[in-house]
């Protein structure tokens, strides 16, 4: 049976800063979830603990009290509204979520791929450079697939998001394509392995024909080696569900995904 669109396991309120926007409610979410079918969505507000040291200016203010305001979840009939968050991973590979914080989480997700945050995630010399942006992609997802994590409930979120490299979409490209093969079917097979979900993020599915086969390269590995895929619109605005099931459709189609494909928390 095809993969269903009946989930939404990344979605941001106005209470992450990079939203901000009074539209972008709890109670907007879940009309989102009643208008499109959806069985399943999750609140995942950008997180970093305050336990943890090393948050950068932008992160510390979304600390576990700021994102909890957003609790209790409005819940309706036949829809699950869970409560999670999308912490960080800083360049020394530190993670912005103490381990004993996964039990105040219904899902997690983690991601490795937010390169654009210069001097926080990544050395401005490396960020300069393709084969240094591949060598990270690697090393990084390497590092959290170590951690001793409760990986059930965990996603990693957006793995090809063109945030590695911000020098433009050639550049984007290039460096996706200068990740080794054999590392990503190592890489997969370990996250099979441990049953962490690999996110299907409705940004890094909006590429061009010609570009099809780059971007979903490390998706048709990561099936080849068992993994669980869930869908995430990563909506930061009312605007961003427009177009997610029509985006999430043609990647289903192109991945040929079943049900048996489907990472379930």
């Amino acid at each position: 049976m095809k993969f269903k669109v009946d989930h939404d396991l990344h979605i941001h309120s106005c209470l992450s800063s990079c939203s901000r926007d009074p539209e972008q409610t709890c109670a907007r979410i879940l009309q989102y979830a009643k208008d499109n079918g959806l069985r399943t969505v999750c609140l995942t507000d950008h997180y970093w603990d305050s336990a943890v040291e090393g948050a950068s200016g932008w992160y510390a203010p979304q600390n576990f009290e700021h994102i909890a305001e957003a609790l209790p979840l409005p819940q309706a009939d036949g829809i699950r509204f869970l409560f999670g968050c999308e912490t960080e991973m800083r360049k020394d590979l530190t993670l912005g979520i103490p381990r004993e914080r996964f039990d105040d989480f219904d899902f997690v997700i983690i991601p490795t791929t937010h390169l654009h945050m210069r001097g926080f995630t990544i050395t401005e010399e490396d960020a300069e450079s393709n084969e240094m942006i591949a060598r990270r992609w690697v090393e990084r997802l390497d590092a959290l697939l170590s951690m001793d994590l409760p990986f059930h409930k965990i996603g990693i979120a957006h793995p090809v998001c063109p945030l590695i490299c911000r020098r433009g979409r050639e550049n984007y490209i290039a460096s996706l394509e200068l990740i080794d093969e054999a590392e990503l079917v190592r890489i997969f097979t370990r996250a099979a392995e441990l049953g962490v979900g690999i996110e299907l993020n409705q940004s890094d599915m909006i590429f061009s024909d010609e570009e099809a086969d780059i971007v979903l390269r490390p998706f048709r590995i990561a099936k080849a080696c068992g993994c669980k895929f869930y869908l995430g619109s990563d909506a930061h605005h009312p605007a961003s569900f427009e177009k997610t099931r029509e985006i999430f459709e043609r990647a289903i189609d192109l991945l040929e995904l079943e049900e048996s494909d489907k990472f379930k928390i």
